[in-house]
Formats: C-alpha cells, sequence, structure tokens
C-alpha cells in the first residue's frame, strides 16, 4: 500500500485534492489545508526541521519534497530508507500542469490531475486577459533581516503576470538579505503574511522607513503551488486591480 509523507504545506493539499489523503500518513506542522482532513494527519516536525525518526517509525512508501522548502541533508537521508522521493521545484506558474501531471502519474490520479490542470490554464489565460500598469515593487518575507525575493523564484514570476515587477532586478541569492529598504526604484512594497507573519502594524513601520506605501499581501496566494495556485491567480487578479494608481488618494492597508 502507498503510504505518503508530505514535507511541502502545498503539496500536501494538492495531494488531498487528488483525492490521495487516505494514503497520507505523515505532515509538516505547516501543512494546515485541508485543515479538517490534515488535522488527523500526524505532524513529523517542520519543513527544515523534520523528525526522521517519526518518519521512520511510519514506514511511508513515499516522501514529497521541494528544493526551496527542504534542507538537502534530509533528502539525503531520507534516501537511505524511504524508497520513492518526489523532489519538486516549480519556478513558475505554469509549472503547475508539470507538477499536476507528476503527482497524477506518480499515484495513479491521471483524470484529477488533468482535471486540476483545465482549472489551472482557465485562471492562467484569464490572468493573461487583462492589461495592467507595471509597478516595481519590493515584496518582503521576512523581517530582522529584512528579506526579499529575486526575481528567479516562482513568487516573482507569479507577481509579474499581474505587472508587479520585483526588486532588486538581480540578485546573487534568490532570497537576498537587505541592509535596509531604502530604495528610490519601488513604487510600493509588499508584506507577505508568510513565511514572517507580517501584520498591520507593520505597515506603517515599513511605509515610515521608506516614505512609500505598503500593502499586506497573501503569501499563501503569491507562493503556493498546487490547487492554492488557482485560487491565487484569482486573488492576484483582484488584488493588482485594487492597486491605486499614483496621485490617488488614499493607500490602502490591507487588501486579502
Amino acid at each position: 500500500m502507498t503510504r505518503i509523507v508530505s514535507l511541502v504545506p502545498s503539496l500536501t493539499e494538492l495531494l488531498c485534492a487528488l483525492g490521495l489523503d487516505g494514503q497520507l500518513v505523515g505532515r509538516t506542522g505547516f501543512c494546515v489545508h485541508p485543515r479538517e482532513i490534515v488535522r488527523r494527519i500526524p505532524k513529523v516536525g517542520g519543513t527544515k526541521t523534520v523528525d526522521l525518526e517519526k518518519i521512520r517509525a511510519l514506514e511511508p512508501t513515499h516522501i514529497v519534497l521541494n528544493v526551496d522548502e527542504n534542507r538537502r541533508e534530509t533528502a539525503e537521508e531520507l534516501a537511505k530508507f524511504v524508497p520513492n522521493l518526489l523532489v519538486t521545484h516549480p519556478l513558475a506558474p505554469l509549472d503547475n500542469l508539470a507538477l499536476y501531471r507528476k503527482f497524477g502519474s506518480a499515484f495513479g490520479r491521471e483524470r484529477e490531475a488533468e482535471a486540476l490542470c483545465t482549472r489551472f490554464r482557465a485562471a492562467y489565460d484569464e490572468a493573461l486577459a487583462a492589461t495592467r500598469p507595471v509597478r516595481r515593487v519590493l515584496y518582503l518575507i521576512w523581517k530582522d533581516p529584512w528579506m526579499t525575493v529575486s526575481r528567479d523564484t516562482y513568487i516573482s514570476r507569479t507577481l509579474a503576470l499581474f505587472g508587479l515587477l520585483t526588486l532588486p532586478a538581480s540578485a546573487a541569492d534568490r532570497y537576498p538579505k537587505l541592509a535596509d529598504l531604502r530604495t528610490e526604484a519601488a513604487e510600493l512594497i509588499l508584506l507577505s503574511s508568510e513565511p514572517y507573519r507580517f501584520r498591520e502594524r507593520h505597515v506603517a513601520e515599513v511605509a515610515g522607513l521608506t516614505g512609500k506605501p505598503a500593502l499586506l499581501v497573501d503569501g499563501e496566494m503569491t507562493s503556493w503551488y498546487g490547487p492554492r495556485a488557482i485560487a491565487g491567480l484569482a486573488y492576484l487578479r483582484e488584488f493588482a486591480a485594487r492597486i491605486p494608481t499614483p496621485g490617488s488618494p488614499g493607500n490602502p492597508i490591507a487588501i486579502y
């Protein structure tokens, strides 16, 4: 029997969407969707703090991993006692199509995977249909130190679909640290709800430091793969439409 441990929150949700929740025997504490299903599945630590002995005791046949979210050394240790490792690394929205099909093929859920592909393609085409102004944004994912995303990331490429062009234009690291937030190039600062939990109180702090308008953004909708990526395209379509043009009165504080 197939026994799956997922170490990637968005892919835990994908497994459930494919009808594989009955074969999920372990997940991380960050795997919170779909809530009513995952609450009964044992936790095996965090995405980067995996309890290998807990996983060993579950006797999984498959482990689901992601290059950005899980440590390489964790994968190497798991490979010693788990027969099948599914390593993922989507870098752009359209990579979801290959991701759905990869999981569908691996677990005999091809029909369900194709249904997800159809839904994603429709949402993607709708996102492309609108014309939007290009806005240069600084997208913050962490505080103390401040951290952002490079353009070589799934987040940045997803935001670009909606005219939100992330800064810096080039960076040696995919998730660079920032010495400070002073940047003349950015027109707008976006504060993500994950992995750091930015809240409304941080909006005024960041606006004060930068002199630029700042908005909260739902990090699940910008960074999660799987079925949530479909919802994310609809969310970002509305989010981008509600950003005021320069010179319009008032600055929104939070759009969720």
